[in-house]
């Protein structure tokens, strides 16, 4: 008996390491040491020794069961960019500039193609972020998950001076909320579509005019990352004042946690197109619209507050980076942290 009779392949984790190199190398930057393979990533502290106050931000976070759609189409090269959105967005969102990337992939069986793809993805994630994928981990589980599937993890490291860090404690009554495009469900909420549309894959693969390609490429579209948006935002001289990233909790969760005591967020939602994805889901699935709003994006990846005459140069500084923005709404006096849809 040897490890691989017990499930294990080691042979085909060395195979998946060589596979997935060429991908790593496209995402190194200058302080970056070593390479792949080693221990642990190693990172040099140059563009930290830069800063008056450097402070480190992190984020961690999966995919979530948007992974079932991976499963069911096999298609595996998106759902990485999913995986350093969802932990990137978190850091920039605060301000910083992601630095680097470790990824964990855990396998009922390593299939080195499937890994390279998976990986492939990551490092395309990595790339759209500036930030380096300085390792990770792939781990085979044989007996604890089936044959076929994996699931998909990391974290991300970034730094922002503490005084450039985004905390939402100047937002006042009067600023403008600027909303930032998402590209569909992004990674939150595929529960629930799960739900909604039968996950088979002759369903996955109908073609819907309203959505101009089929479900199932529609729904595994890979979150947007808003790292080179945000930065154009600063570079414009533009204070960003508070950010919230739109994920699980929609807007009645997240637009509430830059506030400050006494603040609190209107938004008009007619001031945006709703993706059509959205329309689908809540009257295929009889949704309520609050439902909807407290569980979605519903097309806004970002919302952003800054002074009231900002808004036009943020829009622009936005849009000069390849995203879609538009002016949704203003922050108002309130008792409660709390946002209002009208």
């Amino acid at each position: 008996m040897d490890y691989k009779s017990a499930g294990v392949d080691i042979e085909a984790g060395y195979r998946s390491v060589e596979l997935i190199k060429k991908f790593v190398a496209d995402t190194k930057r200058d302080e970056v040491i070593g390479g792949l393979g080693g221990f642990s990533g190693a990172f040099g502290l140059s563009r930290i020794k830069q800063m008056e106050d450097p402070v480190l931000l992190s984020g961690t976070d999966g995919v979530g069961t948007k992974i079932k759609l991976a499963f069911i189409m096999d298609k595996h090269d998106t759902v990485g960019i999913d995986c350093v959105a969802m932990c990137v967005n978190d850091v920039s969102c605060a301000g910083g500039e992601p630095l680097f990337f470790l990824d964990y992939i855990a396998c009922g069986k390593n299939e080195p193609e499937k890994i390279a793809q998976i990986v492939k993805g990551v490092a395309e994630g990595c790339k759209q972020a500036g930030a380096a994928l300085i390792g990770g981990e792939t781990a085979e589980h044989p007996g604890l998950m089936p044959e076929d599937e994996y699931d998909l993890a990391g974290f991300a490291v970034g730094v922002a001076d503490r005084k450039e860090i985004i905390d939402g404690s100047t937002i006042k009554a009067g600023d403008t909320l600027i909303g930032i495009a998402s590209s569909g469900v992004h990674s939150n909420g595929f529960s629930l579509v799960r739900k909604v549309f039968p996950m088979k894959e002759e369903s996955l693969n109908r073609y819907y005019d309203g959505l101009g390609r089929s479900l199932g490429e529609t729904l595994l579209e890979p979150t947007r990352i808003y790292t080179a948006a945000l930065k154009n935002v600063k570079n414009a001289g533009v204070k960003i004042k508070g950010c919230s990233h739109i994920t699980g909790g929609g807007f009645y969760e997240n637009i509430p946690r830059m506030l400050p005591e006494g603040v609190s967020a209107r938004i008009d939602k007619s001031s945006y197109p709703v993706l059509p994805i959205f329309e689908m889901i809540q009257k295929e699935g009889g949704i309520d619209s609050h439902v909807m709003y407290n569980t979605y994006n519903m097309g806004l990846g970002m919302v952003l507050a800054v002074n009231e005459e900002d808004a036009d140069k943020t829009v622009k500084a936005v849009t000069d980076a390849g995203e879609k923005a538009y002016i949704v709404g203003e922050t108002v006096s309130g008792d409660k942290k709390e946002v209002e849809l009208c």
